[in-house]
């Protein structure tokens, strides 16, 4: 029986602790349909025994206090992400038991943004780990997590002890790996196929994220052009351009760019066209040349080198995917 505890705390995202956690349940109602012992027991650890209030407004049961919990008697260890996450990123007790805790179980991951808790425990120092797209830039401030961004989940057979997950549902595909690393293949295509989802899938989390403008209060500088750029999208939007339409110099806004976004200006304009471009051809709105034009790649080659460098697929192919 292998033991799989999933931290729980006020204002988590619920879906990042019951789906992972379905995919071992599901694992042991296959097993059962074969005349098989149940493989996991699940269990959801919080500061107390007791309701724990989630973001979406329902509680879940803590059957116990994670301080109580000897480490060395679980099989797999799950921090989840969500908007409470915060109160816990210089919690030191939890920090501290998560630090003594990772030598001592098999398995330690998070989901979704729970990465930041892990990396503030300094357990992704040295390891590559992925986070939710919209928390990348955070978990990039660790200067020595080898973030990779794209990624739905970092786990590989190979080193297990370490990994991390995407954006909310990566957190499921994540649970399947560790279904089929521990159980085999038939039995997680058996509970992909239950749970109506792929085994491995296709892409990776850049086909899913959508490019949003973020909050003034993260870069009050730069909110006005921002709200700008996706409706002019055809226009020149040189470093120059948008030098002139922000009121500063180019190196200026350059610099802001980096501070506020930590990217440039021409990277984040192609993050905005190609955007905009995915969801064209996702509603099927436009043909492929079309689109080119409308989201200022120009010409359709220039769109479908941009695609392929950030989806590994083609408009077209995207467009008959999605569309």
């Amino acid at each position: 029986m292998r033991h799989i505890a999933c931290l729980i705390y006020p204002q988590v995202m619920s879906l990042d602790i019951t789906g992972p956690l379905q995919v071992f349940a599901s694992a042991n109602e296959e097993r059962a349909r074969l005349g098989l012992p149940p493989a996991y027991a699940l269990h959801l650890l919080g500061e107390q025994a007791g309701p724990v209030v989630t973001s979406a407004g329902f509680a879940l049961h803590a059957e116990q206090a994670w301080a109580e919990v000897d480490p060395a008697t679980l099989d797999t260890l799950l921090v989840p992400g969500g908007r409470g996450e915060t109160a816990l990123l210089d919690h030191q007790p939890l920090l501290q038991w998560l630090r003594e805790a990772e030598p001592r179980v098999r398995r330690l991951g998070s989901v979704c943004s729970g990465a930041l808790i892990l990396a503030h425990a300094g357990l992704l120092d040295g390891h590559c780990a992925t986070t939710h797209w919209a928390d990348v830039a955070a978990l990039k401030a660790f200067a020595r997590v080898d973030v990779q961004g794209e990624r739905l989940h970092t786990y590989s057979p190979q080193a297990p002890h370490l990994f991390t997950s995407a954006g909310v549902t990566a957190g499921i595909d994540l649970a399947l790996a560790l279904v089929e690393d521990d159980l085999g293949r038939p039995v997680a295509l058996a509970v992909a196929r239950r749970l109506v989802m792929f085994l491995k899938r296709p892409g990776d989390q850049a086909q899913f994220s959508a490019h949003l403008a973020p909050e003034a209060s993260r870069a009050p500088r730069l909110s006005a052009l921002l709200e700008w750029i996706p409706a002019n999208l055809g226009q020149d939007l040189s470093l120059d351009t948008l030098a002139d339409r922000a009121c500063m110099a180019p190196r200026s806004l350059y610099r802001v760019f980096m501070a506020e976004l930590g990217t440039t200006p021409a990277r984040y304009v192609e993050q905005v066209r190609l955007e905009s471009a995915r969801a064209l051809l996702h509603g099927g709105q436009a043909s492929v040349q079309s689109v080119a034009r409308l989201c200022g790649f120009g010409h359709p080659e220039s769109l479908r080198r941009s695609f392929h460098k950030a989806l590994g697929i083609s408009p077209q192919d995207y467009a008959e995917r999605f569309g």
